[in-house]
């Protein structure tokens, strides 16, 4: 099968900001993201993930957002099918080059979340981290993503309510090693004028999303709030101080 990758989406100013934005912090986030990997903190990450999905293998996964790739390498190493999409090619460019480090089968597309181009019924699961709270079209996202679900497949998002949050008021709440305190004060300013153009900062979430996904036709959608004590035992370089939810939701077998 044949993806398109889109590389340089038109898709309005806002998507063009977002990718900016996390292109400027692609190298950085690897480096980070590739620590998290082998950290506890990255088990403990695998261990919600697996905890939520069926136990059998392979399932087909799709990583919506991957970044530079943690989730989709975690998973494919236990022998999932596993491909991650991401708009912002240098971030895909990145897990490239870590799959190969790593001899994963993994495979990575530059796609709009919002519209990933796979054929629908494709998925055993759906995941993302901290990608949601980003979209100007969450609605669209959530609508197209169980298109691509099998029957009785699983959304897995793990996300937290950063438009209600500051990334200025959080640096205070860090360790001196985190990414986030050596940032320059002009990309956290411009992490800020972001959300401040997203309809879904001013929405209260996850209680939003879990309406919106059952309007949709998702089933047995529900929301672990209490996530991020079991991810974030140590305020270390991967702690997150805006407290994360997962939202699970089915999509039904008929």
């Amino acid at each position: 099968m044949e993806f398109k990758e889109t590389l340089h989406p038109e898709s309005g100013e806002i998507k063009n900001r977002i990718v900016n934005y996390w292109t400027k912090r692609s190298h950085s986030f690897c480096d980070l993201r590739e620590k998290e990997q082998y950290s506890d903190t990255g088990k403990a990450w695998l261990n919600e993930i697996q905890s939520n999905i069926p136990a059998k293998k392979p399932l087909k996964i799709l990583d919506v957002g991957c970044g530079t790739g943690m989730f989709s390498l975690m998973l494919s190493a236990l022998g999932h099918d596993v491909t991650g999409i991401d708009l912002t090619e240098h971030m895909v460019l990145h897990a490239r080059e870590l799959a190969r480090k790593q001899n994963s089968n993994a495979t990575f597309y530059c796609m709009d979340a919002e519209n990933p181009d796979f054929h629908d019924n494709t998925f055993d699961v759906i995941l993302t981290r901290n990608l949601t709270w980003t979209l100007p079209h969450v609605d669209q996202a959530y609508a197209k993503w169980y298109q691509l679900l099998k029957n009785g497949g699983v959304l897995l998002n793990f996300d937290a309510d950063y438009g209600h949050d500051s990334c200025n008021k959080n640096i205070s709440e860090l360790p001196p090693e985190h990414a986030h305190c050596s940032m320059p004060k002009d990309m956290l300013q411009e992490c800020e004028a972001i959300k401040s153009q997203l309809t879904i900062s001013s929405k209260t979430r996850p209680s939003w999303d879990m309406e919106l996904l059952s309007s949709l036709g998702y089933k047995e959608v529900s929301a672990d709030t209490n996530i991020s004590t079991r991810i974030y035992k140590d305020h270390n370089e991967f702690f997150n101080p805006t407290p994360m939810f997962l939202i699970r939701a089915l999509k039904p077998c008929n």
